[in-house]
């Protein structure tokens, strides 16, 4: 097909016969002229409106829910650089809605968990309400009701506060303060905390000194909670007359923190599910809910850390937590 460049070409050419006095020839290649300029205006608005419907289908198409075409059939020129653009634009807009649903999914998922873990406090303190409006009610019943309707309320106070927790690790709204610590002394402190579950309990929380410092970059606070839960977790997992050993190891990679116990272990089904929200295996304690060890993943996870577990049931659990020096 003739272009319109080659048609200003043959019009020239017939202009240069009429100068030269051949008046048939001039006419026939003015024709002609005439008639390729225009096919070649035809073809070219053809395939303009046929780009233009091709975008108008995808479009359509899009709103239909449709996947989106290869890029790759997009053209040159300016129709191919707006189809490109449109298509770029899709794809952002499909990006955006598929991260607006996802959150839509984790907040209902959220709301359900709480709505669940609450739901079994708050008809236990309806219910001692209900009984603390007898009038006939002994003065020692009335004060055992206000105790358990107290510690229900405590319950779902710390429960939203670790849900809410929870959720801005998960969505990574926590700033964390990155500090050099000691690590040894960091422990020590943990311990403490633990101390009296574990003397309850009856087993015994070994923490050998080191003759040299180890330490690690992370928040004291945040790194504290996180060691807390799995040592809690360890203990309350542990028979009577158990350990749970603590010990201490540094690298060029990174500090490692492996936690021992000689508990009852973990179920091999159960492993694969233990840092998740709200998980609860076979053997868990009667008032555990599931969040300590879903919150230190979390916290570690945010400061450049891993947990790995081992675990044979009957044999007791090995965390080993990892807090690397550099991004992995």
């Amino acid at each position: 097909m003739v272009s319109r460049v080659q048609g200003i070409i043959i019009l020239a050419a017939a202009a240069g016969c009429i100068l030269t006095g051949d008046l048939r020839n001039s006419c026939f290649l003015l024709c002609g002229c005439i008639l390729l300029l225009f096919a070649a205006s035809f073809y070219s608005d053809r395939k303009r409106e046929k780009q233009l419907e091709e975008l108008i289908s995808y479009l359509m198409k899009v709103q239909d829910g449709m996947e989106l075409p290869d890029l790759t059939k997009c053209k040159e020129g300016q129709i191919g650089i707006l189809q490109n653009e449109i298509y770029k634009l899709i794809v952002l807009l499909k990006q955006q809605l598929g991260s607006v649903t996802r959150e839509k999914t984790y907040l209902a998922d959220m709301l359900s968990d709480i709505s669940h873990q609450i739901k079994t406090p708050l008809t236990a303190i309806t219910i001692m309400t209900d009984l603390l409006k007898q009038p006939d009610l002994p003065v020692s019943k009335r004060l055992e009701f206000v105790e358990n309707a107290d510690r229900q309320v405590n319950k779902i106070t710390w429960l939203i506060q670790n849900l809410l927790t929870l959720s801005r690790l998960e969505a990574d709204m926590l700033k964390f303060q990155k500090e050099s610590v000691e690590m040894h002394g960091l422990l020590e402190n943990v311990c403490g905390t633990l101390e009296l579950l574990a003397e309850v309990r009856g087993v015994s929380l070994q923490l050998p000194p080191y003759k040299e410092a180890i330490f690690a970059v992370c928040d004291p606070a945040w790194t504290a909670e996180a060691f807390c839960n799995i040592l809690k977790n360890c203990v309350e997992h542990t028979s009577q007359g158990g350990t749970v050993q603590i010990l201490l190891a540094q690298n060029n990679f990174g500090t490692t923190v492996t936690i021992k116990d000689t508990g009852d272990g973990i179920a091999k089904e159960d492993l694969p599910h233990i840092f998740e929200r709200f998980y609860k295996g076979k053997h868990s304690a009667k008032d555990s809910v599931g969040i300590g060890l879903a919150m230190a993943k979390q916290i570690m996870m945010r400061q450049n850390g891993v947990i790995h577990v081992e675990s044979t049931k009957g044999e007791g659990s090995i965390f080993d937590v990892r807090i690397y020096k550099k991004a992995l």
